[in-house]
Formats: structure tokens, sequence, C-alpha cells
């Protein structure tokens, strides 16, 4: 069988429910788009798919990946593309709290290359991974956002227990200095409520989504200046928390006392700004996803970090 036609029947097999198509008419549509306008295979593939996805009215996720042999085994450090389907073999490194009913599981899984996102939505019920186990996962989609790329579990997701531990590559780094400020957007913020969105409101406002009711969350964007360069880290909620030892929902009542949120990000401002700290975790574009966070010494003179943070 020619590799068109292996695609073919792989596209006219994931359409079967959906649509009365047959494998010598995907060929065809195949054919036209690599003979006659020099498409390259893969992206042939992607346009026919995306065209039947059109025409039946249905969204990727109801679709699945492509069948035995559709997806390609990844490993996470190798993803550089939105919206492929792929198969991984990873451990499930770290769980954290889903800030959406939505979400049934968010973490992060690892493999030799590395460590990466993953988001598991309520609505495909999924069995749930367990942390310290591994898994092979067939038919994940890989996502990007702002160049920072993640896996999402769907419905058509296969979930296997592996016997073997997947050793987990390092790719963490550690950042010290001194914080020096921290960012706009942090402490007491809202993100955008629906499903895979995780957009910060601005005004009451997602960029993508519109006007919508946002959901509390907590971070921390902090500048990090080790004498040299500067590091900018992000503190997740669990990770604010430790840090400022302020939860959620104090962070909420305080806002509430001062009708004003920007009263929880002016507290944690005061506490943190002017200490040494180290800071152990990932990088994802310019930013350092903080997993681990240790104070170091007594506060430098906090005027003068203030006046080289404004100056930044």
């Amino acid at each position: 069988m020619t590799d068109l036609r292996t695609h073919a029947a792989e596209i006219a097999e994931q359409f079967s429910d959906h649509l009365d198509v047959s494998t010598d008419e995907v060929e065809e549509r195949l054919e036209r788009l690599v003979s006659e306008y020099r498409v390259p295979v893969e992206e042939a593939r992607r346009s026919v798919v995306n065209s039947y996805l059109d025409e039946a009215g249905i969204d990727r996720d109801e679709l699945g990946g492509g069948g035995a042999g559709g997806n390609e085994q990844t490993l996470l450090n190798d993803i550089d593309q939105d919206e492929q389907w792929v198969d991984v073999r990873a451990k499930v490194v770290d769980l954290w709290e889903p800030r959406s009913d939505s979400i049934s599981q968010v973490g992060l899984l690892g493999d030799e290359s590395g460590r990466m996102k993953f988001v598991a939505f309520t609505t495909s019920e999924l069995p749930e991974l367990e942390e310290g186990k591994s898994y092979a996962l067939g038919n994940v989609v890989t996502d990007e956002y702002q160049g920072n790329f993640s896996v999402k579990l769907n419905r058509t997701t296969s979930i296997t227990e592996l016997d073997e531990e997947i050793e987990v590559g390092d790719d963490s780094t550690d950042v010290e200095g001194a914080l020096v400020d921290i960012q706009s957007g942090s402490g007491l913020i809202k993100r955008c409520p629906e499903e895979d969105c995780t957009r910060v409101l601005q005004n009451g406002r997602c960029s993508e989504h519109g006007n919508v009711e946002g959901e509390f969350d907590l971070r921390i964007k902090a500048v990090l200046d080790d004498g040299d360069e500067v590091h900018e880290v992000i503190f997740n909620r669990e990770m604010t928390e430790e840090l400022t030892g302020i939860e959620l929902d104090e962070a909420k009542q305080m806002a509430m006392d001062a009708l004003d949120t920007t009263i929880v990000e002016e507290e944690m401002r005061g506490d943190l700004v002017g200490y040494y700290y180290r800071v152990t975790g990932p990088t994802f574009g310019r930013y350092v996803l903080a997993n681990e966070v240790e104070r170091l010494s007594d506060p430098t003179d906090a005027e003068e970090l203030l006046v080289k943070a404004r100056s930044m």
C-alpha cells in the first residue's frame, strides 16, 4: 500500500462514524494536493482532515489522531508545533490543583528529554493519572501559547500504565538573586473560565473570549537580579501560597475588605522585595517557572533595589 493510500485509509476510518467517505475519494484529494500543488504529504493530510471536520461540523477532539500507526512517538522536548496528534511515553512528575471544574487534571509530564505541562478535561471522562507512575499516552494533542508548548488529553486519548519507570531528564535551572520587582499582573488575578484557556483577564475581558466572569487565582511575576543579569520568574498559585503564606481564600477576603484587588499585590511586594532567593524550575520562553524556592538571607537595601527595578 502506498503512503498516500495508507493516509487515505486512516482518514476514511477516522470519519467513518461522521461522513460517508471512501478511501478512494480521500486518496484522490490527497493526490491532487501532493501532485498538482506540490503540497508536502503531512500538510496535505492536515488540509484534507480540516476540510472533513468542517463538513462534518465536529471538533478535533471528537475525531482522534489517525488510528494505529497514525501518530508519531514523540519526545516531549521535540514537540515544536501546535495542533499535532502525537503519542508519548512519560512519567507523571507533578499534579497541580485544577483551577476550574472543566479541568479534571493538570500537571507535569516528564521523559528523558525534559518536562511539559499536560491538561485533561472533565468532559473527556478519562481515568485519572497517578503522580509518580509512568504511562503510554496515545492520541494527545499539542498546544502552544506564547511560545510555550503543552499537551492536551482528550476523549480519544488512550492511557496504558507502564511496568517500567520512565527516566525523567533534568531540564530545570537554578537562579539566585535579589527579588527586585513584582510585575503587574501579580497577586490576586482572574483567569478566563473557558475550557482550554488560561489567559489572565484585563478589566474583566479575555483577549480571545471577550467579557467573561473570571475565576480567581494567585500568581507572582517576579524579577530576580543576580548582579550580572535579571531573571523573570513566575510563581503559580501553589508556589505563591508557599512563598507568601497567603492562601487564595485569604487573598479574596483581603480584596473584599479593601474593595481593591491590588491590595494583595502590594502586601506581597512589601514582604518579598529586597530578599535573596534561590529558585529552581524549568524555563519556558523567557520565564523560569518556580517549582522550588528558598529564601537565602536577610534583606538587602530595599530602597536601592527599588530604584534599580524602576529603571529596568
